[in-house]
């Protein structure tokens, strides 16, 4: 089966997996045990890779958090942020096509007197910087813009929102977790003030992330999300996932090292894989050309039954339909409809995201499957 959801998520890089063996066995002790060599071990691996992370964000260690994943990294800034700044204003900005992480703490914090703004997209997934700009208030406290979208790939215009913002003095968070090892994350060129970030999505294992957070120029303050103990400069608390921390900072090492290796092989064979498929009748791209990750492309198959061709790739090659978040559910694309993607071109739309080990000769087998469905359904 030959696997094309590298957006949902991606196998764990062998050097990643040799890094993190040892902290499960010989080297098993707890970061927090200062009083022996055990501890000190785990503590000096997880300020390794606290480095490690910092150096691919172009960040301070101090500035790096670690979560459990970005979905926890969302939480722990969205709900800390109205916590926090809700004395200067409640309204946070964000967009419709973000990932459900957001839109449903959003929407949770509406019902806690948060005031949000959803912006609109463009047909090709982009949002307008006059209608950002115009939506920021006195009562703006952040705006909140993903860096790549996880369905389409495409990639938002992240330094002019962060000059925008500093130029009105609004907190700016961006989930850059889809972007990381794609495409360069420089947070400080970028003007990012609050990162989500998530291993698995980069060759690392699942279950470990880390968030970044600006000390300087603002600094962002957050309240403890996990309390007891006192880890993680407090806003965590817990017994940390040493092995997992250091599976991520091995995968941050080898993203920073390969990201130009890893931008040149894989739009090579999306190029490939589009100029085949988009030749077929009745396809079409989601999505903006020229500012999308290098990986991915989300095309719709008109005139067919919902979900068809999905469903027949579904023994031999897997993609999906959108995010692994949501896949699950019987709906088109919340993501394509704020596109502007009718329902029945949205229920035949498929993410083909690919990977670092994806071969030509995949993308050809694919491309082949892809035609022979299309004849058996149509």
């Amino acid at each position: 089966m030959i696997y094309l959801d590298h957006n949902a998520t991606t196998p764990v890089d062998s050097r990643v997996l040799e890094a993190m063996l040892p902290y499960f066995t010989e080297k098993f002790g707890n970061a927090a045990s200062t009083a022996h060599r055990f501890g000190w071990v785990a503590s000096d691996a997880v300020a390794l890779a606290r480095e490690r992370v910092a150096a691919l964000l172009h960040a301070e260690p101090t500035e790096v958090t670690f979560t459990s994943g970005a979905t926890e990294s969302i939480n722990l800034a969205l709900k800390g942020v109205w916590e926090v700044y809700q004395t200067k204003g409640k309204h946070i900005i964000t967009v419709a096509t973000e990932h459900k992480a957001v839109l449903d703490v959003c929407a949770g914090l509406e019902q806690r007197g948060a005031n949000i703004t959803y912006l609109p997209v463009d047909h090709k997934g982009l949002i307008d910087l006059i209608q950002l700009e115009q939506a920021i208030t006195p009562e703006t406290i952040l705006v909140c813009v993903m860096m790549a979208n996880n369905e389409t790939g495409v990639v938002q215009p992240i330094v002019e929102i962060g000059h925008l913002c500093k130029r009105h003095g609004v907190l700016f968070m961006s989930d850059i977790t889809q972007a990381l090892g794609k495409l360069p994350v420089d947070v400080q060129a970028l003007g990012i003030d609050i990162a989500p970030l998530s291993a698995h999505k980069m060759y690392g294992p699942k279950g470990v992330g880390a968030i970044y957070l600006r000390r300087r120029g603002p600094r962002v303050k957050l309240p403890a999300l996990i309390e007891g103990g006192g880890h993680e400069s407090g806003l965590r608390s817990g017994t940390l996932n040493v092995p997992g921390i250091v599976g991520l900072g091995m995968a941050a090492e080898i993203a920073l090292q390969e990201q130009n290796q890893y931008y040149n092989h894989t739009l090579a064979l999306r190029k490939l894989l589009e100029q085949e498929l988009l030749a077929l009748q009745g396809a079409s791209l989601n999505g903006n050309t020229a500012h999308r990750l290098p990986n991915t492309a989300n095309i719709s198959f008109a005139g067919l039954k919902a979900g068809g061709l999905l469903k027949t790739l579904a023994d031999t090659v897997a993609v999906s339909s959108g995010s692994a978040c949501t896949s699950a559910l019987m709906e088109p694309s919340y993501v394509l409809k704020a596109m502007g993607v009718s329902d029945a071109l949205a229920y035949n739309s498929i993410r083909f995201s690919l990977g670092k080990e994806t071969t030509e000769a995949e993308v050809l087998q694919v491309v082949a499957t892809v035609k022979g469905a299309l004849i058996k359904i149509a």
